[in-house]
C-alpha cells in the first residue's frame, strides 16, 4: 500500500471513529492489566462479563493477593485458559507489590518482566493507559495489516515493526484500535464486508466477493 493510501485509510477511519477506545472494561492501570492478560484467545465481551463481579471486590495488587489464586478462579472460571491466567495474575500482582510498589510500571521491559505479559499485552498497556504510540498486534491487527497489503508479514512482531513504520505518526495514538475495530465488525475473519468497508478501494485484497483466510500468526506471548 502506497504512504498516501495508508493516510488516507486512516483519514477515512479517524471519520467515522475519532476517539477509539479498548472495549475492555477496566477502572485503573491494574485492572486494566488484568483484563489484557485475560482476555488472551477470549473475546472482550467474555471477560468483560467475568470482570464486572471482580472489580468491583478487586481494584489493586493487594487486594488480589488477599482474594487468592482460588477466589480469582470463581470469578474468571468462564474464560479460556483461565487456570494459567489466574496463575500469572496472581504472580504479578505479587511482584507488583513486591517491586514496583503496587504501581504498573510504564516502561516495556519492566512490563515485559511480569509473567503472563508479553509484548502484545505491554503494548496495550503503554499505548491504552499511558498514552505511547505503540502498536499492540492481535489476530484482527495482523489480519487487517495482511489482507489490505499495508503491512504484510508472517509473524505478529514482522506486521508490528512494518505498521510502525508505514502509518503516519499522526495516527499513531489511534492506529491499533482503529484496525482492531475494522477487523472486528467490517473486515472479519471468515466474511469480509467489503461492499461496506470505507477504505474498500484502498485494499489490496483481490477478491472482495468471496472469503480468503489472511495467514494466521504464530503462537506469542501475549
Amino acid at each position: 500500500m502506497k504512504p498516501a493510501d495508508v493516510d488516507e485509510f486512516f483519514r477515512r477511519l479517524a471519520a467515522i471513529e475519532p476517539e477509539p477506545k479498548t472495549e475492555l472494561n477496566y477502572v485503573n492501570a491494574y485492572t486494566l492489566l488484568g483484563a489484557v492478560v485475560l482476555s488472551a484467545q477470549a473475546t472482550d465481551a467474555g471477560v468483560n462479563k467475568a470482570t464486572a463481579g471482580l472489580f468491583k471486590k478487586v481494584q489493586t495488587p493487594d487486594a488480589m493477593l488477599k482474594l487468592g489464586e482460588a477466589g480469582l478462579k470463581e470469578y474468571v472460571k468462564t474464560i479460556g485458559l483461565f487456570n494459567g491466567k489466574a496463575k500469572n495474575i496472581i504472580a504479578l500482582s505479587r511482584i507488583l507489590v513486591e517491586r514496583f510498589k503496587g504501581e504498573v510500571p510504564g516502561t516495556r521491559g519492566e512490563l515485559e518482566s511480569l509473567p503472563g505479559v508479553g509484548r502484545k499485552t505491554a503494548n496495550v498497556i503503554l499505548n491504552v493507559y499511558f498514552g505511547q504510540p505503540t502498536m499492540a498486534v492481535d489476530t484482527h491487527v495482523f489480519r487487517v495489516a495482511n489482507r489490505t497489503g499495508m503491512a504484510k508479514g508472517e509473524t505478529p512482531e514482522a506486521v508490528e515493526a512494518k505498521l510502525v513504520k508505514v502509518i503516519p505518526a499522526k495516527y499513531m495514538g489511534h492506529a491499533h484500535h482503529w484496525l482492531i475495530l475494522h477487523g472486528r465488525y467490517v473486515c472479519k475473519a471468515r466474511g469480509p464486508e467489503c461492499p461496506a468497508c470505507v477504505v474498500r478501494d484502498l485494499c489490496a485484497f483481490r477478491d472482495k466477493t468471496k472469503v480468503k483466510d489472511a495467514p494466521s500468526p504464530g503462537k506469542t506471548k501475549s
